[in-house]
This record gives C-alpha cells, structure tokens and sequence, in this order.
C-alpha cells in the first residue's frame, strides 16, 4: 500500500496542477497521511526550479495547517485519536507525557521532541495528534511546527535546487540518518541555552 501511495505522490509531482496536490499532501500528511511531501517537492524542484522558494512555501504553510487540524483530532476526538497513537506504539509516551505536564515537567521534553517530529523522519503527524491529547500549548505547538517544517521543506528545496538528481540519490541512501543528526545536534543546543538561560537568570 505505501508503494502505491508512493508512486502516486510521485506522479502527482508532474501534475499540472501539482502546487494544489502538493499543499493537499503537505496538509493531510500532518494528521494522517503516511508519505511525507519531501517525495514530490524534490522532483517538483528539479522540475521548476525558478519556482523553489515557492515550493517549500507552500509545503511548509500547508503542513503546520495540517499540523494544526492533527491538533484538534486530538483534543477533540481522544478515543480515534489514541487509535492512531497505538497505531504508532507511542500511547505509554503520551501517557507519561501527561503525566509529567500536569507536573509541569514536561514542557521542554515536549517542545524538543515536537521539533524533531516536524525536522527528521519520525512520524510527524503521530506528535501533532498526541500535542492535543495532551493539550499542548497550541501557539507554542504552531510556533514550533512551523520553524521544524520550514527548516525542512527548505533544506530539501534547497538542495535539490542546487544539485538536481544527485540531491535524489543520496536522500534515498542518507536523508533519513543525516535530518535525524542534524535536528538532534539543533535541539542539544536549545537544550543548552535554555538550560544557561535558566540558571543565570
């Protein structure tokens, strides 16, 4: 089934109208959706390469819309919401999450790993539904989604702006290991500043 989801994205990418497909990707993958729009904004790039910035625009705005709208399955619909949460073997994370916001502990673990969620492979969309069962600060999570997806779309737009298929090649073979290093190595540093912030203040 993702295969064929896959090839679709794919094919959607060198639609006429694959602006439209891509922001409607872009926007169901933040809630439920399981191939992210890095599959055609990679070909759309090399495609229309003049029309970059627009293309991780419009994957960037769409997915913290989608983002917003996992949000509310969320914190509006707790029972399909935890189905979906099962469905990725996080309901004991969320739970101790709970736990450990209603303690006000929590909050920083859940602003670094949201980041994450929305900057390296782990499944995005998972971590929005999850913000609202755990009722989340929503501005804080849009704030957050919106620099982590940013990033992103625009390192992915970038580069395959920049180096075409050879950007293809090694997305395939080390996009994962490499987003996963880089997001760590950015949340370690916010880590650290808002631990030197803390205790000089």
């Amino acid at each position: 089934m993702f295969q064929t989801l896959y090839k679709k994205c794919l094919n959607l990418a060198a639609h006429k109208s694959s602006n439209f497909y891509l922001g409607l990707v872009s926007f169901i993958e933040s809630s439920f959706f399981p191939i992210p729009p890095d599959v055609m904004i990679i070909p759309m790039v090399i495609a229309k390469k003049k029309e970059f910035i627009k293309i991780f625009l419009i994957a960037s705005i769409f997915s913290v819309l989608g983002g917003i709208l996992g949000y509310l399955i969320g914190y509006l619909f707790s029972d399909f919401a935890m189905y979906v949460i099962e469905f990725y073997n996080y309901e004991d994370k969320v739970k101790n999450l709970k736990l450990s916001m209603s303690e006000g502990s929590g909050f920083i673990a859940w602003l670094s790993i949201l980041f994450l969620a929305g900057f390296t492979p782990l499944p995005y969309k998972a971590f929005t539904i999850a913000s609202g069962l755990i009722v989340f600060n929503l501005p804080v999570f849009i704030i957050v989604s919106l620099i982590s997806r940013s990033l992103r779309f625009f390192i992915v737009a970038f580069l395959s702006y920049k180096f075409g298929e050879l950007f293809t090649e090694y997305m395939n073979k080390h996009g994962s290991k490499w987003f996963t290093a880089i997001g760590i190595f950015i949340v370690i540093i916010f880590v650290f500043v808002y631990l030197v912030l803390k205790f000089n203040g």
